[in-house]
Order: C-alpha cells, then sequence, then structure tokens
C-alpha cells in the first residue's frame, strides 16, 4: 500500500513541476493534483490499484473541465493593432490577390467568396490564415 502512495506523490509531484517548463494550458498541473489527492486517499485506506486509477482519470477529466470556465481561449487572430490595408491588385471572388498591409505585401482573399475588390481599395483585415490574409472592402460596413 505504501508504495503506491510514493509512486502517486512522485507522479503528482513530476506532472506539477512539468508545467513550469511545458506549458499545457494547466492540463498536466491539475493531472498533478489528482494524483496527489490519489496519494492521500492511498494513505488513508483506498487499497485497489484499478480504483485509485479511476479516481485518478475522473478528478482529472473533472479539473481539466472545470477549469475551463476560469481560462481564457487565446486569440485566432495574430493580427493585433492595423487593421487595416490597401489592395493592390484586384482580387477577384474566391480567389487570392494582393495588398498592402504594415508596408509589405501580402496574399489576400475576400472573407466573401462571391464580393470582388477593385485594385487599390481600403480593406480591413479580418484575420489572417497562413500567409495569406482574410479581408473585406471597407465600404461594405
Amino acid at each position: 500500500m505504501q508504495s503506491y502512495t510514493l509512486i502517486w506523490l512522485l507522479a503528482g509531484a513530476a506532472l506539477c513541476f512539468t508545467e513550469l517548463f511545458l506549458p499545457s494550458a494547466f492540463v498536466a498541473f491539475l493531472m498533478g493534483i489528482s494524483a496527489l489527492v490519489v496519494a492521500l486517499l492511498s494513505g488513508v485506506g483506498l487499497v485497489s490499484l484499478w480504483l485509485q486509477v479511476v479516481v485518478w482519470l475522473l478528478l482529472s477529466t473533472l479539473l481539466v473541465l472545470g477549469s475551463r470556465r476560469f481560462v481564457r481561449p487565446l486569440r485566432r487572430s495574430k493580427i493585433q493593432d492595423a487593421t487595416i490595408a490597401e489592395t493592390l491588385t484586384e482580387i477577384p471572388p474566391g480567389r487570392t490577390g494582393r495588398v498592402l498591409y504594415e508596408g509589405n505585401s501580402w496574399q489576400a482573399r475576400c472573407d466573401d467568396e462571391k464580393l470582388s475588390i477593385p485594385h487599390d481599395q481600403r480593406v480591413y483585415v479580418v484575420r489572417r490564415e497562413g500567409t495569406t490574409l482574410i479581408v473585406i472592402p471597407q465600404d461594405i460596413l
């Protein structure tokens, strides 16, 4: 019984310590906390190993799912400040063209695949998908 308690303590400490070097949105930390709780239960009399594993899995799952409401999701857009660009070429419907954004030429596609955007038109940058900017015409708003 003591060996299971020691194993759960080591696993819990290792998982909590892992969070310091490999950030995982607190998943490893919460799994470590669950392992420490199971170590406590193992020390007080929870003898069956399979029951300890089930308690650890359930507690880890509940803690991870319960913590999601407190963790802010990351922004999808990597573009933070400048949101206005100017088309260098026409952007045909459903195809790509070029825009001038932050002093650089970027490949761009209209968010509405049925719209065509003429050249020398100001556009709003909605988001970025890889190296392609997704834009909408300024006059649409």
